[in-house]
């Protein structure tokens, strides 16, 4: 489920592509060549950047997110079950996050996103 909700919304992104970089089943979201989102091929949840450190411990304190193995501390992981509207929130503010941090030149070179 989370898999399918996160390609419907990651397709209307301008600029996000998916790909698996290490084979075996992962979703690597990304928009100008830099990962925002990715799903791995053996726990189904989603994992994504946020702002700091301080925002992931605070989502993982609150419950919302888990750690997200393999990332840096300010990436939390989704798990299955995650309610439509936080992933939603999640996916666009990761994707907003990496997009504002792309060279200039790259982001020029996107449409803009509606509502962002």
């Amino acid at each position: 489920m989370i898999r399918a909700a996160t390609r419907a919304i990651c397709e209307t992104l301008p600029g996000a592509d998916v790909s698996d970089p290490w084979g075996g089943g992962h979703d690597a979201w990304k928009v100008g060549g830099k990962m925002f989102a990715c799903i791995g091929a053996v726990q189904t949840g989603l994992s994504v950047k946020t702002d700091s450190v301080e925002t992931a411990e605070m989502l993982i304190e609150a419950g919302v997110a888990e750690r997200a193995p393999y990332f840096h501390r300010s990436w939390v992981y989704l798990p299955e079950g995650t309610a439509e509207d936080e992933l939603r929130h999640r996916l666009l503010r990761s994707y907003d996050l990496i997009r504002a941090a792309l060279p200039k030149k790259v982001q020029a070179a996107l449409p803009p996103r509606d509502g962002g």
